[in-house]
């Protein structure tokens, strides 16, 4: 057995050797360490649905700061059954470097297997770096034949099928996959769930005068799904710190935010939700793919005060109902599916 660290068999605790048994793997690499809590909760999904859906496979998480070590461990036990798959999320591009520069040494290692990039929303900038990088991601991409990449809204899925030669195939989001939680907390007032980086478009002017209206119902309070700590989450750690930021949702009586995982944690908790773009409108695009007809979800790009405060009314007295959307997991289901029945 090879000495490694950091790897994830069990959430528990990590482990430094790699498991030599006779169980098919599932070897999901890029699993964040950072504090973004729709990242975390991406990674915590995929899990959760291997284990619910395909639990003969061993399902080894490696850390993001474990990429190269990873690569090198994993490519001494890895056989033909086995699947290698890149966390997903909303970081497939030019903005997140680090980020996909470890997606692309996975990808371009691993050209035997079944390789997966979980639904992801991509967006390369249009400019001359932006087009440097996509043509590094298109080459790293172009050796991989076995490569499979989840699209989580038509308009990444139209963008990859246009830079990328290999398969594309569309389902939501990984944390729409988990279940709802009926978590009955006393609800109040307004939270504001706001980005801090290069994806904002929303003003601090626009911002402070939105919640001085909503200040006038309510007690009104900001965050962020990135959190200040601590500095650093594992998989350990992650699933109570996602537990806990469902609860902060649940408890208020609507959430204002342009972070696409706060809606979904919106969704999950019952909870009123107004969205507002980013950027690349990943959030947007989501909204009208999956969730348009989740009666206390709403996407805006509204500026005019009357009528967002309107909508926010509107939204708060939205009945809550059931919904529906493990049968779009569909894609990904068969192609596991096919790939488990070759070897069975």
């Amino acid at each position: 057995m090879l000495m490694m660290a950091d790897f994830f068999v069990k959430t528990s605790a990590p482990v430094s050797e790699l498991p030599q048994n006779d169980r098919p793997k599932m070897f999901l690499f890029g699993t964040p360490s950072y504090t973004n809590m729709g990242d975390q909760a991406v990674s915590l999904a995929i899990r959760k649905y291997f284990e619910l859906e395909f639990p003969q496979y061993q399902f080894i998480e490696i850390m993001d700061y474990d990429t190269h070590a990873g690569i090198k461990a994993v490519k001494e036990i890895i056989n033909a059954r086995d699947i290698v798959g890149y966390t997903g999320g909303g970081n497939l591009g030019s903005l997140y470097t680090d980020i996909e520069e470890g997606r692309r040494e996975v990808f371009k290692t691993f050209t035997h297997n079944l390789t997966i990039s979980f639904p992801q929303s991509i967006h390369f900038e249009k400019n001359d770096y932006g087009e440097k990088e996509l043509e590094l991601s298109q080459a790293a991409y172009a050796s991989n034949p076995n490569l499979v990449l989840f699209a989580r809204d038509a308009q990444s899925f139209r963008r990859m099928q246009k830079a990328f030669d290999n398969h594309v195939r569309f389902t939501p989001d990984m944390v729409l996959f988990l279940e709802p939680r009926i978590l009955k907390l006393k609800r109040q007032g307004a939270l504001f769930v706001l980005r801090h980086d290069g994806e904002k478009v929303l003003t601090e002017s626009f911002i402070t005068t939105l919640k001085d209206v909503l200040a006038k119902e309510g007690p009104v309070e900001r965050t962020d799904t990135v959190l200040e700590n601590p500095a650093k989450i594992t998989p350990v750690t992650r699933e109570r710190l996602f537990e806990e930021i469902l609860e902060k949702i649940a408890s208020q009586e609507v959430i204002v935010s342009d972070r696409f995982h706060a809606m979904v944690f919106s969704v999950l908790t019952q909870t009123p939700c107004l969205l507002f773009g980013n950027s690349y409108g990943k959030g947007k695009h989501a909204y009208y793919d999956w969730l348009e007809n989740v009666k206390w979800i709403q996407y805006t790009d509204e500026t005019d005060l009357g009528r967002i405060t309107t909508q926010i009314d509107d939204l708060k007295k939205a009945p809550v109902h059931d919904f529906e959307l493990r049968a779009n997991f569909k894609d990904l289901d068969r192609l596991l599916q096919a790939h488990t029945a070759k070897f069975n």
